[in-house]
């Protein structure tokens, strides 16, 4: 999928949001796609993804189709994207997911799978505790997974740096084997798409 289709998928989307066709929480991208286009080239789809509740991206570029992507959107299921038939799962609760990754990780290790683990998160949930551990775990059972650092300075509606006093995050200008880490501006808040007001 290209970076034209993406954008072009999440302007309906928040078309679709802001007439009101959509009455669940939508959490929108935009800014990042040459960033995640370039961390799919490189996850087959013997791989396993997993995400936050902003996932619908990873869907369409893990091959999902648009379509289904959509209409699970439509039903109020946008923060919890599930397609197990092309090894993708999100969730809304932070930092859900990141055990799970772990724990995929380790079964494909355990059952000698030629399979890896690509788990995302925000800038947020990346300082939680349930993240050091589940990266520091991995690392130093050298699991086939890698994780992915989303920062688009926005925690709801706080400023992760400020909520830490902390100007520099942890994963900030760091890559390594097992971390990732990338910031983008979006033209979105948190959640919805910056015309309705959802809550």
């Amino acid at each position: 999928m290209t970076k034209e289709e993406l954008i072009a998928f999440e302007d309906e989307i928040a078309t679709l949001f802001n007439s009101g066709k959509i009455r669940a929480p939508v959490h929108l991208y935009s800014g990042n796609e040459d960033q995640i286009i370039d961390i799919f080239r490189k996850i087959r789809s013997q791989d396993w993804v997993f995400s936050s509740w902003r996932s619908h991206y990873q869907c369409l570029l893990k091959g999902v189709p648009g379509n289904l992507v959509r209409d699970e959107i439509l039903a109020g299921r946008s923060i919890s994207l599930c397609f197990p038939e092309y090894r993708i799962y999100s969730s809304a609760i932070v930092g859900g997911v990141l055990p799970i990754a772990v724990g995929a990780a380790m079964a494909i290790q355990r059952n000698g799978e030629a399979a890896r683990v690509y788990c995302f998160m925000g800038e947020m949930t990346a300082e939680t505790g349930i993240a050091h551990e589940s990266i520091k775990y991995s690392r130093n059972h050298r699991l086939p997974i890698h994780f992915i650092v989303e920062d688009n300075e926005k925690s709801v509606c706080t400023d992760t740096r400020e909520a830490w006093r902390q100007p520099r995050l942890s994963f900030e200008d760091r890559e390594d084997e097992y971390v990732s880490y990338y910031r983008y501006q979006t033209k979105y808040p948190h959640a919805g798409a910056g015309v309705r007001v959802q809550f």
